[in-house]
């Protein structure tokens, strides 16, 4: 990988752009959970020690290239003061024009201006180059450190690096870094554990890893649709009946590749989907018609505990379960916490990525002991698919 990171530019008394992911989840005007925020620091502290002055930008929900005042990241201001002590913050109620321009003059060294919401501007999204232009005018630097975004082609990301020396921060090299250690050049056997309500959402996904890992455990809404094409009664369970052909398909795929597909064989069972509701554990044939698959079984668990033990490297994006509602939480908690101990052990490296399963980590309290959790959603996903993503591959072509 040809990137360039914050090693190769000088920054010193220069202007920087930063785009960061400040898209942080907000109620009642207050921040619930500041891990962007404090993902971003490391390169923020960075470019103050170095004497940069910092223009940091972001997008925030969806206001469609409109104002929207309930959208504004103003109230992303004091949880990143509050995160950078030592540094004036300061907001500006734009991202381009001249009380902008204004704002970013006033900057001293190691002085940070947090501007307004990219995508109160219809540019953003449409990666207009015009749009670019404009915020262009605000520094001579572009840095990066947005990889949940990278996915998208949008003016900050992909138009906007373009039009100056453009790099990496430190969190996106670190994202890409510890991604390539996982999958481009892993560390063999390697293992992945798929998860999710719909194997339809995911094929593409499933389509790469079966021909680049050597394990591939399949558990949540996804596996009903793989057991239901293999001949198992699934009751009435979420599946995709339409996808019957694709999941045999996967499983051809698997098998002239070499991977190992582990399938529960046994599955947690109840008639309706409720938190504490009645259940009860079952070996696959033996789920009656009334009965919903909400949970891989012990059993299972324990195969994919095997499995791991002998693996080097673990890729994971889904919860196995319906883990929003305990008990069907139980197997991806223990698979948790079997990840945790292996990675703590020294013989694993292991990276989660993906909002639910971060939740699911970060509930069974071992989100410390994983190798790396990314928090990136689709830019992740996409990535392990082995698509290209515009965000990243500007910095490597500039």
């Amino acid at each position: 990988m040809s990137l360039r990171t914050l090693d190769h530019v000088e920054v010193d008394g220069k202007t920087v752009l930063v785009r960061a992911d400040l898209n942080v989840p907000i109620k009642d005007g207050r921040i619930t959970d500041t891990t962007r925020i404090d993902r971003l620091v490391r390169t923020l502290n960075e470019l103050i020690r170095r004497n940069a002055r910092i223009v940091l930008m972001s997008h925030f929900g969806r206001p469609n290239g409109k104002r929207d005042p309930k959208l504004s990241l103003a109230p992303v201001l004091g949880s990143l003061s509050a995160a950078l002590p030592n540094a004036r913050v300061t907001f500006a109620p734009d991202c381009v024009g001249p009380a902008t321009e204004a704002a970013v003059a006033a900057l001293g060294a190691g002085d940070i201006v947090l501007l307004e919401n990219l995508r109160f501007h219809a540019g953003e999204e449409a990666n207009d180059p015009t749009f670019a232009k404009a915020l262009a005018r605000l520094g001579g630097v572009y840095v990066d450190d947005a990889f949940s975004c990278a996915h998208r082609a949008h003016a900050s990301i992909d138009a906007l690096a373009r039009l100056m020396p453009a790099v990496a921060g430190r969190l996106m090299e670190e994202e890409l870094t510890m991604l390539g250690r996982a999958l481009a050049s892993p560390k063999r056997p390697v293992a992945a554990i798929i998860g999710g309500a719909k194997i339809s959402t995911k094929l593409a996904l499933i389509e790469n890893l079966v021909g680049r890992v050597n394990t591939l455990a399949i558990g949540g809404g996804m596996a009903n649709t793989l057991l239901l094409a293999q001949g198992e009664s699934i009751g009435k369970s979420l599946c995709e009946h339409d996808q019957i052909g694709a999941a045999r398909a996967i499983v051809a795929r698997a098998r002239t590749s070499g991977c190992t597909i582990l399938l529960p064989h046994d599955v947690v069972v109840a008639r309706e989907l409720k938190c504490g509701v009645a259940h009860r554990i079952v070996a696959l044939g033996a789920v009656a018609t009334d009965e919903m698959i909400l949970d891989i079984g012990p059993n299972s668990v324990a195969s994919v505990k095997r499995s791991l033990e002998s693996c080097r490297t673990l890729i994971w994006n889904g919860p196995v379960g319906a883990f929003e509602y305990p008990p069907f939480d139980a197997a991806t908690t223990a698979l948790a916490r079997i990840v945790a101990d292996l990675t703590t052990l020294g013989t694993l490296l292991s990276v989660a990525g993906g909002g639910e399963t971060v939740a699911a980590v970060n509930s069974a309290g071992v989100a410390e002991r994983f190798s790396y959790l990314s928090t990136a959603g689709g830019a992740f996903l996409e990535w392990i698919e082995g698509r290209e993503l515009p965000g990243v591959a500007v910095l490597e072509g500039l």
